[in-house]
């Protein structure tokens, strides 16, 4: 550690007029522009999430004293004098006649006034007083017994609707009649549907027996049409129907009513804009927390990687020769060993952690880019300037990090944008396959794996996909910028 101090401490860069030609042609490129300062402003916004997102009051304006409980910590007693030395519960005081209107007192709250680990209760939210009212036309069925003749011998059910009576002769089709006249003769008959004027007739299946019936059985019933049902949203005080639905008690009509239960997750409310998840939750605010872990555990996995990747393609390509040959043997051992396997045996012994996952995905991580390092400084360590610093006598410590290392910036630049993607796409895979960060962190990949939990709640999937799809996208428009404005064709020419 006191070697990489003293080498970065050294170091006094000055950038090469091809440097900030480069800079200047990124800053041309107005899509990777763009996509940059809108990376930077998410991060940036994310970093001050406390502000945006909290259950505790940005400030308290409270017997002519100021307080701002966001930035730190007051009892209940100041605000109650019951002496309790507890965390106060501000939603509670905002509630009580110490904050009435004309008391003088007062809170502000954040934009989403709710924090990242809040579990709120069903009672919390606040549901619209209405109901949904379903009217279904009423089923009319009757069963009537019929002779040889077609004679009605006796009827059951609701007679009228059908307008039968007893000695009267049913019309029936010609399928009805033939399917009456096997059943009386005694022989065996599948069942008969006809339609008739408004609804159905039917003749169930008949098994021969030891004697012929002297009569059968029919049954009608109503031909419902598709969309008979009818459906109202109505005030559940004050209910108001649409001029064409059944008002209560009209004939013909069976009348339901159904109010909507809070159940967890439950869809986008009024003062929940994104939802809440199983927990009771806002998905709001832990989206933006979200974002805070993803972008710092990105940048900072990027950074040490980036490091030992850098410290380890230097030394190997600077040196060449055994040292190289020893660091490759190294590196080709230490990328066989299975990365999900020590990471889940480690967070099994130490317990699943913020840093032990970048620990472990950091010391995996560095080897892609050791190997573009080493090649830079291979390419670098045979230029004159390189051998002109040797000769006149300048440490290996000074022409690796204040020579050589300014004029192979060039993958590093061009790689951070897609492995800091790569990095925030790898913590949400973990997360959602349970390895990540521990819970309740709040995370984008735990939030999809509640979706999985719940596939009716579709904005447990829609909004952490869109956070996810978005930064993915702004880091690759980054990236194919950086990669065009570090291009060397548009800079080189022939002599």
């Amino acid at each position: 550690m006191g070697f990489l101090f003293s080498c970065f401490s050294g170091m006094k860069w000055q950038f090469h007029p091809v440097t900030r030609q480069r800079w200047a042609r990124f800053r041309g490129l107005r899509r990777g522009w763009w996509a940059f300062w809108i990376f930077v402003g998410a991060f940036v916004v994310s970093l001050g999430a406390e502000w945006l997102a909290n259950d505790k009051p940005l400030w308290i304006r409270f017997e002519g004293r100021n307080y701002f409980p966001v930035v730190k910590f007051y009892p209940e007693d100041v605000f109650t004098g019951n002496g309790r030395m507890t965390r106060p519960d501000y939603r509670a005081l905002a509630a009580s006649d110490m904050f009435a209107p004309g008391s003088g007192n007062r809170m502000v709250w954040p934009l989403i006034p709710f924090g990242p680990l809040e579990s709120l209760t069903p009672g919390d939210i606040a549901l619209p007083p209405v109901v949904t009212v379903t009217a279904r036309p009423v089923t009319f069925v009757v069963s009537a017994d019929v002779d040889a003749t077609g004679r009605i011998l006796r009827v059951q059910g609701d007679a009228k609707h059908f307008h039968l009576k007893v000695g009267a002769e049913l019309p029936v089709q010609e399928a009805v009649q033939t399917g009456i006249a096997e059943r009386l003769a005694n022989r065996a008959a599948p069942a008969v549907d006809a339609s008739v004027a408004g609804g159905w007739i039917s003749l169930s299946p008949f098994t021969p027996r030891d004697e012929a019936p002297q009569r059968v059985r029919v049954t009608l019933r109503d031909k419902l049409e598709a969309g008979a049902a009818r459906q109202a949203i109505v005030d559940e005080e004050q209910p108001v129907y649409p001029p064409d639905f059944p008002a209560p008690g009209s004939a013909g009509w069976q009348l339901s009513t159904t109010k909507e239960q809070v159940r967890f997750p439950f869809r986008p409310v009024r003062g929940h804009p994104l939802g809440i998840d199983s927990a009771g939750r806002d998905v709001a605010a832990r989206m933006l927390y979200a974002l805070r872990t993803s972008l710092l555990f990105g940048m900072l996995l990027v950074l040490t990687t980036m490091a030992l990747g850098t410290l380890a393609g230097a030394v190997q390509g600077y040196y060449g020769g055994k040292v190289d040959l020893l660091g490759q043997r190294f590196i080709e051992i230490w990328e066989s060993l299975p990365f999900l396997y020590v990471l889940i045996l480690l967070g099994s012994v130490f317990g699943q952690s913020f840093g032990l996952l970048l620990a472990i995905y950091a010391i995996f991580n560095w080897i892609g880019i050791s190997y573009y390092m080493r090649a830079e400084f291979l390419r670098l360590r045979k230029l004159p300037f390189v051998e002109a610093a040797r000769v006149i006598g300048l440490p290996p410590r000074k022409i690796i990090w204040r020579h050589m290392l300014p004029n192979a910036l060039a993958p590093l630049v061009t790689f951070f944008p897609f492995l800091l993607v790569g990095a925030i796409g790898v913590m949400a895979a973990l997360d959602y396959l349970g390895f990540g960060l521990p819970p309740p962190t709040p995370s984008w990949g735990e939030l999809l794996a509640q979706a999985q939990e719940f596939p009716q709640a579709w904005w447990l999937v829609l909004y952490p996909a869109l956070a996810l799809f978005f930064t993915m996208l702004a880091g690759v428009f980054i990236g194919e910028g950086l990669r065009a404005a570090f291009d060397p064709k548009p800079f080189g020419r022939l002599e």
